[in-house]
């Protein structure tokens, strides 16, 4: 199996390759264009004043030249989404050699409220979503922050089969997010969502005839020009007709191209974005199941997204002003364009939001399965219903570097509850996160950081990290009375795993140590299974009187005069602190 660096190395390779092809290509379609436009200017030089050989040149050029502007299109993508990809390739290499800090961080899903994701940064700088998101689409960054802060345990086994299957992938996850990337859209989907349900259209039912008349009449009057059989004077009289009427729905238009001009990049992006769903074979039931909400028995999705692209694309003609004069003068164009737009969002507007979601989907999943592959030697675990909760062997936490990071095995049953001592600087609350993080990722369907892995299905609610507001007028101990009160709250609707660090470090030793005390026996009285961390040694006098409490620890050792820590979880109660050896050792006391 080729490693992941190789892989995107070797596909920098091959992509390179084709860059510089289409550079060339690029170079050549340039000089054609700047060869066919020359043509055209000759003939009405030298076709000067015979009409039939200025129309000719202006009708037959001009039509060569647009299929060359749209072949330079074509190109000009082509070459833009070939050093996409490149740089997809190249980002994840960077990743790998420590270089995240320019991913986007996913700060706006920061919410102190949230169960866990403060607590085990989950979003922000150096979170677990910077370090996996690769989403290209506001949607599809907001599904992956669903996926992951959702607290959603059910079908994981069907998440897992989504992300083995999009993992194998490679290509076509590349390519999906090349596209993806390269639409500039400045409007949310939301907004474009909620155009397309509250239009109101304005075209009348002869908006359908109309224009095509006008059209034929346009071609007629400039067949009998090149005849010579009619003057130039009522070409030009023909002109300002078209114009006029152009004009009486110039407000409305203006209107609807407002809004039309925000949506066109993302029809472009998303119909080939569809185009890649459709065509794919795919094995994984959840990925059958969301491609079979795009399917149309009648004409592919992607088509019908291509067609209101193709709208607006056309639409948009209306901002060359040569073409605005002479098309709404002479086709009737704008008023055309609407009329099409119209019947479009009357035909589609039902389905639109369950397609948006379908590609949301996709972009979102699209993260996991790249985790997924740059991570082969991670393991799924194994979705269990036995009373063990979670039995993992050498598990780490993923963003730690794996040559210094310190694995642990952790073996909890359902309702029971772990008390961790130790010293500080020891380990206890990065192991609480790596506890935590798995959860999580588990629950998303991702592999986790461990040899051997079984997991039955949890929410997670976590404690580890409160601040005081000033805006609220909070103290700290208020915020963590808080959030204590929402977790017993949350237990009283559903099971939870419980993390907490350290907690009512608010207020005096002797009410702490009451406090936690009772706060734990309400916790193993809920049947809640979980871990706590604390200092206070006091504590761990409950699993003398509480079986389903066991005692954990980290511990520090003095060895020739320096501090050791193996971050090695124990069980049993820590009898090493290390406070007054750091305070002497750093000559504050």
């Amino acid at each position: 199996m080729t490693q992941p660096r190789d892989f995107y190395t070797q596909q920098i390779s091959s992509l390179q390759s084709q860059l510089k092809i289409s550079k060339q290509k690029l170079a050549t379609s340039s000089i054609l264009r700047l060869l066919t436009f020359s043509l055209i200017i000759a003939g009405l030089y030298f076709g000067y004043p015979n009409s039939q050989i200025i129309i000719g040149s202006i009708i037959g050029g001009g039509i060569l030249f647009l299929l060359l502007i749209s072949r330079h299109s074509n190109l000009s993508y082509t070459k833009r989404k070939t050093q996409k990809l490149i740089d997809l390739n190249q980002l994840e290499i960077d990743v790998m050699d420590g270089k995240k800090d320019h991913l986007d961080s996913g700060k706006e899903f920061i919410d102190p409220l949230h169960p866990y994701g403060q607590d085990i940064d989950l979003f922000g700088d150096r979170s677990f979503f910077q370090y996996i998101n690769r989403t290209a689409t506001q949607a599809g960054k907001q599904k992956l922050a669903d996926f992951l802060g959702s607290n959603n345990t059910k079908n994981i086994i069907g998440k897992q089969e989504a992300i083995k299957n999009l993992a194998t992938l490679t290509t076509w996850r590349q390519e999906f997010s090349a596209i993806a990337s390269l639409a500039t859209t400045t409007t949310s989907i939301t907004q474009i969502q909620k155009w397309l349900h509250n239009y109101n259209p304005f075209t009348p039912k002869f908006a359908r005839y109309l224009p095509k008349v006008v059209a034929t009449i346009s071609i007629s009057l400039l067949v009998l020009l090149f005849l010579d059989m009619i003057p130039f004077s009522l070409i030009v009289m023909w002109l300002f007709i078209g114009l006029g009427i152009t004009g009486i729905y110039l407000k409305k238009i203006n209107e609807l191209y407002n809004h039309a001009g925000k949506a066109k990049d993302t029809f472009e992006q998303y119909y080939k974005l569809i185009e890649r769903i459709e065509d794919t074979k795919f094995t994984a039931p959840l990925l059958l199941k969301k491609q079979k909400e795009i399917l149309n028995d009648t004409k592919k999705t992607s088509a019908i997204l291509k067609e209101l692209a193709s709208i607006l694309n056309a639409f948009d003609q209306r901002n060359n002003m040569i073409f605005g004069i002479l098309g709404n003068g002479y086709l009737l164009w704008d008023f055309h364009q609407c009329y099409r737009i119209e019947q479009w969002i009357n035909e589609n507007q039902s389905k639109i939001d369950t397609w948006f979601e379908v590609i949301a989907f996709f972009d979102a999943i699209n993260s996991l399965a790249n985790f997924a592959f740059n991570n082969s030697d991670y393991i799924y675990p194994t979705i269990t219903e036995k009373d063990v909760l979670l039995k993992a062997t050498q598990l780490g936490h993923p963003m730690l570097d794996p040559k210094k990071r310190v694995d642990n095995d952790i073996l909890i049953d359902s309702e029971q509850f772990f008390i961790i001592t130790g010293a500080n600087m020891a380990g206890k609350s990065t192991f609480l996160r790596t506890v935590s993080l798995q959860i999580i990722m588990s629950n998303a369907g991702l592999p986790i950081c461990a040899q051997t892995c079984e997991y039955k299905p949890t929410k997670l609610y976590t404690s580890m990290r409160t601040a005081d507001s000033l805006s609220d007028d909070a103290s700290y101990f208020f915020s963590e009375l808080t959030q204590l009160k929402r977790i017993v709250d949350a237990l009283k609707k559903d099971e939870y795993f419980i993390i907490l660090d350290e907690i009512l470090k608010g207020t005096n030793s002797k009410d702490k140590a009451e406090g936690s005390r009772k706060f734990v026996e309400k916790l193993v009285k809920a049947n809640a299974t979980g871990i706590i961390a604390t200092h206070d040694l006091s504590l761990c006098e409950i699993s003398n009187e509480i079986p389903v409490v066991k005692n954990r620890y980290f511990d520090a050792q003095i060895m020739n005069d320096e501090l050791y820590f193996d971050y090695t979880f124990k069980e049993g109660i820590c009898q090493n602190m290390n406070a007054s050896f750091l305070l002497k050792k750093m000559e504050i006391i």
